[in-house]
């Protein structure tokens, strides 16, 4: 019997145990189960939070903030109202404080832009004038009216500056055209200072009066400048950065490139890069930069850097020289693919060299800001900054260095992109450009935000990724494909950084918002302050989306990939996962590079690891 009971109490020991076996067995299940679910989900939040944009408390702003700005900085109170009404929602309480304060605002505004036409500031009344007319308001004056301008041009004729008097002249002829008298004043002294096709522009302006230009002066403004006459407005430019070390040996460490006269006085183009040791602050180098007008036998003479364009790749000079002869920028012409132009400059120090070729196409989209035209005439290091012209001696662009990976590919920024920079850079020191803080792709259905870049005008505004730009400051933008993204650059190009602009999106929003100064390089800034999962959208063309997480680890799916991007390029496609492995900028080299493990579609889910390089001078940025 004990034996009996013996055997009966160990079998009850042993299911007794299987019991609490498979209990543990499924508690432990059911744990991993519950922290699988958790860490999941986490994993999920963390995405959402690594792509949407950040949104800090610093963003938030109150009434007190507003007062205090609508008297000093009027635009200012009028932006950060349109933080508050987008942080607040329109059923705030305060919305009618916040009414009476941008009311006051506006007010401030129109006064200070009153004020600047007393002045006779036009400067400043034009930009007053834009910023109120982004809020639907009216003036009595831009203070950029045709005779506004016309005046502005006599008194910069009178006081010896005949490059801004000849581009004030030219901008007011095409808002209203010239009388026969002020046309006969600049074409007089266009023959005078022997710039014959601004006279030849100048001519046209007068006789489209119906009246004839004094014969001699109609003589002169009709002839034709050859290419070597045109040479002698053409300088080799050679900045000299004293002593690199290479190898234990020390190399002279020169820049060559070229330059030619826009101005009697001495003024000259050239492009940045050229002369960009000369005011980059982050260079710490030697630097002394010269100007020669003939072989290597002629002498040195010195130059100074007066402003630059960093975006459009263009710097003005001054030397103390008396040119021979002098470009004109007053055609504004446009060539066509297929013309005939001439390039003219130093290619490796050979002074006076032409080479010639034709326009292979326009619109390249190689710098920040607009496009540029691509020839194929033969330029080399050292043609950098030498002018192009065409077969009737207008100027039609400036070259500018050749592109790494289109070697044998030759380009040069339009004449009428120069025009439409110089009165920034005669003004002095860095052409500051507005800046919103978007990265756009152009699509068939328009110019859709892909990124906005953290605390920019953009991002403090809350405008919508994904949506489409309808209008700029209520004008819509029409383009061709491929030119739209330069057209809307275009639209604030002359503008000021810290004036208003009412951006209306395809989400019905309308948000008017005060405009920074442009960075350097803007993606460059926005990837040291954002994530690398939302920079990819922008730099690499990856948009990416939370995936269903399987795993512990961080991954994503391919949400959307910009037509001709980098990872449109790789083959990436929607829907496919996506982990980054790692992200690094070069900011030096200009590249950035992410490291990528991706499941393609297009061959079966295969997994692989791809690093993908991108340039961070983006030309797609508004």
């Amino acid at each position: 019997m004990k034996g009996t009971c013996l055997k009966i109490s160990g079998e009850k020991t042993f299911r007794g145990r299987a019991v609490h076996r498979r209990a543990a067995l499924f508690a432990a299940s059911l744990c991993a189960c519950v922290l699988f679910l958790f860490f999941s989900c986490l994993s999920v939040k963390t995405q959402e939070e690594r792509l949407s944009p950040q949104r800090k408390p610093t963003n938030e702003v109150r009434l007190e903030d507003i007062r205090r700005y609508v008297s000093e900085d009027p635009a200012r109170a009028i932006h950060l109202g349109g933080i508050y009404r987008v942080v607040y929602g329109e059923d705030d309480g305060e919305l009618d404080a916040l009414k009476a304060l941008e009311a006051e605002a506006v007010a401030g505004l129109k006064e200070k832009q009153a004020g600047a036409i007393r002045a006779e500031q036009w400067d400043d009344a034009a930009s007053l004038a834009r910023s109120l007319a982004s809020l639907g308001e009216t003036v009595e004056s831009t203070g950029m009216e045709a005779g506004f301008m016309l005046a502005e041009a006599k008194k910069s004729l009178a006081s010896g500056s005949d490059l801004a008097a000849f581009l004030l002249a030219v901008r007011s002829h095409e808002l209203q055209p010239l009388e026969f008298e002020d046309a006969l004043v600049f074409l007089e002294h266009a023959v005078e200072v022997k710039q014959r096709r601004t006279a030849a522009f100048f001519r046209a302006a007068a006789e489209a009066s119906g009246r004839a230009v004094p014969a001699p002066l109609g003589e002169y403004a009709s002839g034709y400048d050859g290419p070597e006459e045109m040479i002698k407005g053409v300088a080799t430019i050679l900045v000299d950065r004293g002593i690199r070390i290479e190898r234990g040996r020390g190399i002279p460490d020169r820049v060559l490139g070229s330059a030619f006269f826009v101005d009697s006085s001495g003024l000259l183009i050239t492009n940045y890069h050229v002369i960009a040791s000369e005011v980059d602050p982050s260079y710490e180098g030697y630097s002394r930069m010269y100007l020669r007008m003939g072989d290597p036998s002629s002498p040195r003479v010195s130059a100074r850097v007066i402003g630059w364009d960093k975006a459009m790749d263009l710097a003005l000079i001054k030397t103390e020289i008396r040119p021979e002869y002098v470009f004109s920028v007053a055609d504004r012409v446009i060539p066509k693919v297929g013309d005939t132009v001439l390039a003219i400059g130093s290619p490796g120090g050979l002074e006076k060299t032409v080479t010639s070729g034709i326009v292979s196409t326009l619109g390249r989209r190689f710098l920040q800001i607009g496009d540029v035209i691509q020839i194929d005439a033969s330029v080399n290091p050292g043609n950098s900054g030498g002018p192009v012209i065409d077969t009737s001696g207008r100027l039609v662009g400036i070259v500018f260095a050749g592109i790494e990976q289109y070697q044998g590919l030759n380009f040069a920024v339009p004449a009428e992109r120069l025009a439409a920079a110089l009165p920034a850079m005669l003004k002095g020191g860095k052409a500051e450009r507005p800046w919103l803080g978007i990265a756009l792709s152009e699509t068939s259905r328009g110019a859709e935000i892909i990124y906005t870049a953290p605390f920019t005008p953009a991002w403090e505004h809350q405008v919508s990724e994904g949506t489409l730009i309808r209008s700029i400051n209520g004008e819509k933008v029409n383009a061709p494909q491929g030119g739209l993204i330069p057209a809307l650059q275009d639209r604030l190009f002359s503008s000021r950084p810290g004036e208003l602009v009412a951006l209306e999106t395809s989400d019905g929003s309308r948000r008017v918002m005060m405009t920074v100064p442009r960075p350097d390089v803007p993606l460059a800034e926005a990837a040291k302050k954002d994530s690398r999962e939302r920079i990819a959208a922008p730099l690499f063309g990856l948009i990416l989306a939370p995936a269903s997480v399987r795993s512990f680890s961080s991954s994503y799916l391919v949400k959307k990939v910009v037509r001709g991007s980098i990872a449109d390029e790789a083959g990436l496609s929607e829907q496919d996962p996506v982990s980054i492995r790692g992200f690094r900028m070069l900011e030096k080299d200009g590249y950035a590079l992410i490291e990528i493990n991706v499941k393609k579609r297009s061959m079966g889910y295969m997994e692989t690891t791809m690093q993908l390089p991108a340039a961070l001078d983006s030309p797609d940025t508004l």
